[in-house]
């Protein structure tokens, strides 16, 4: 746990995946979950990319209302396929049916970092996005994916720091962001604010 003195800024996030990169990166932070009820934000009036801004947003803030002084960092990804948002799969046939879906066509994975700190007005909000360009499964491949369970609790029913490129044909844009937090936006945003 860093001290207090070294802590860079607060985490606004429970994702094992976000904290794991920042850690890698060599950042001291803290992690204090936002909790708030992503459920209250309608998904049908916005497209993918205001969704992840708004609700990264609203993250930072709800914990920078704590700390006042401190910088506080907030993410939302989501997979979108066709300017539809796809969110993690209920149970194993909705696995599937996802598993289906987004391994038939390229489909984006869309993050927006939020930066605030209440004392000086600080709001910043960028956004990254990943196309996906995935490799055909076989009925087999879909079978054995599904009955490994990999597909809990992820969006787009896969995570592929677990697949690596096993699934994936080729990408565009940051592979961190596939992850859940797109590093090079986030080391641009950080880097104007605290020192490495």
């Amino acid at each position: 746990m860093p001290t207090d003195q070294s802590i860079q800024f607060i985490l606004a996030s429970a994702s094992p995946r976000r904290k794991k990169l920042l850690r890698e990166a060599g950042y001291h932070f803290v992690i204090v979950p936002s909790n708030i009820d992503e459920s209250g934000f309608d998904l049908d009036c916005i497209s993918s990319i205001e969704h992840t801004r708004r609700l990264s947003l609203e993250k930072a803030r709800a914990v920078a209302k704590k700390f006042a002084s401190r910088l506080v960092l907030g993410a939302d990804t989501v997979v979108d396929f066709e300017g539809r948002i796809v969110g993690k799969p209920k149970d194993a046939a909705d696995a599937e049916r996802i598993t289906r879906m987004l391994f038939s066509k390229p489909h984006k994975v869309i993050t927006s970092v939020a930066l605030v700190r209440i004392e000086d007005g600080l709001e910043i909000i960028e956004t990254a996005i990943t196309t996906v360009y995935p490799k055909k499964l076989t009925d087999q491949q879909i079978a054995e994916r599904i009955a490994g369970g990999d597909w809990r609790g992820k969006a787009g029913a896969y995570g592929i720091q677990e697949t690596g490129d096993k699934f994936v044909e080729r990408i565009e844009g940051s592979f961190t962001n596939i992850m859940g937090l797109p590093m090079e936006l986030v080391e641009a945003l950080l880097g104007k604010f605290i020192a490495q």
